[in-house]
């Protein structure tokens, strides 16, 4: 009897153990001035299930549309999206609880930030209408300390510069950016002790007139770089080393026959490396599937409706088991299932219902 027990006893934790490893936090960032929304929320996510279940909120936070967590998971970091007003805060975070506390903020020295990333020293945000580039010093108790740099970059064919995203190679030796208003992605060295000059541009590289350069990512092994343009919705592979960036081929994301408004939005890579997912807004509010090839390039595999309006942002979880679209226009998230080897997406019919969802996270809960 009290070895049957020990062993239903193990059999318990066992699967206790199962169950934590399979849950993340969802962390999900929003906009507050068109309906009613707190800020920042975290859902519990079972990566098994596709099951999520609330776990907390931020109090009155304007317009964090872009999120980073800190390396620690102590610490997550907010773009506040709003005009001549906007700055970026810094907030306590308890994974277990999900619990909020708010730190300090900064102005984020140019409007609309739009993209935020951190590491052990700094926060860099990229600033929309602002079309530049601010870094923050980290202090050890998770405040943003007053900018150390502010980097202009300047306009020509959209006739304003608009600095839609910064993003760490994988080597953390550089930060990319792509420019929406002048059509170009530009690399910076990464000096991160540095007092004044964290960031020193070392290359730049110009995509086609009017395509309006938005997101990248790299691949899994770091040696290719895909970026998706807003305007035309372009999909340019370039290889990758040492900070240069050279293009090797293109494709889009829009159908042969498709005649309404393009607006692309985010670009993702499968945890294994083998598919590259990009979503357009605009009026096709789909979501379109390629197969990466071992020289980079891209095989097309399919393309499907992402079941709202305005898919803003996405995210695939850790495990690639489920990929979430977040809808800014009709205020849910829709939860897909993900195929691990066709790439495919089914839905499961599970929703997030909430105001004017715009950044995905996932970290460790």
């Amino acid at each position: 009897m009290k070895k049957t027990l020990s062993v239903l006893l193990l059999i318990l934790v066992f699967s206790n153990l199962q169950a934590q490893k399979s849950k993340q936090n969802l962390i999900i960032g929003t906009y507050t001035k068109g309906c009613e929304s707190k800020g920042i929320y975290v859902y519990d996510f079972d990566a098994e299930s596709g099951d999520f279940h609330f776990k907390n909120s931020s109090k009155n936070v304007v317009n964090p549309s872009y999120l980073t967590v800190s390396k620690d998971n102590k610490f997550v970091y907010a773009v506040n999206e709003d005009g001549n007003e906007s700055a970026v805060s810094s907030f306590g975070f308890n994974p277990s609880s999900g619990k909020f506390d708010f730190i300090n903020k900064q102005n984020s020295i140019g409007a609309d930030p739009c993209y935020i990333i951190n590491d052990d020293k700094n926060v860099i945000v990229a600033n929309y209408s602002g079309g530049n580039i601010s870094v923050f010093g980290k202090n050890n108790d998770g405040s943003i300390a007053e900018a150390k740099q502010l980097v202009e970059q300047h306009a020509q064919n959209q006739g304003k510069s608009h600095t839609h995203m910064v993003y760490f190679s994988p080597d953390k030796k550089y930060v990319l950016s792509n420019n929406l208003g002048n059509d170009k992605v530009y690399t910076y060295q990464y000096n991160p002790n540095a007092d004044k000059e964290v960031l020193k541009i070392t290359d730049s590289i110009s995509v086609k007139a009017g395509s309006g350069p938005r997101h990248l990512t790299f691949g899994k092994d770091g040696k290719y770089v895909y970026l998706l343009q807003e305007l035309d919705g372009s999909l340019t592979v370039f290889s990758y080393a040492k900070g240069k960036l050279t293009k090797v081929d293109e494709t889009t994301v829009i159908a042969k026959d498709f005649k309404g408004v393009i607006g692309t939005a985010d670009i993702h890579i499968s945890p294994d490396g083998k598919f590259l997912y990009a979503t357009n807004r605009g009026t096709a509010n789909d979501i379109s599937i390629f197969k990466i090839a071992k020289n980079g390039k891209l095989e097309f595999k399919g393309q499907t409706s992402t079941l709202g309006k305005g898919p803003r942002n996405f995210a695939i979880d850790p495990s690639g088991n489920f990929l979430l679209v977040a809808h800014q226009y009709t205020n849910d998230v829709v939860i897909f299932k993900r195929n691990k080897t066709t790439g495919a997406i089914t839905d499961t019919g599970k929703r997030i219902a909430l105001c004017a969802p715009v950044c995905l996270i996932f970290a460790k809960n």
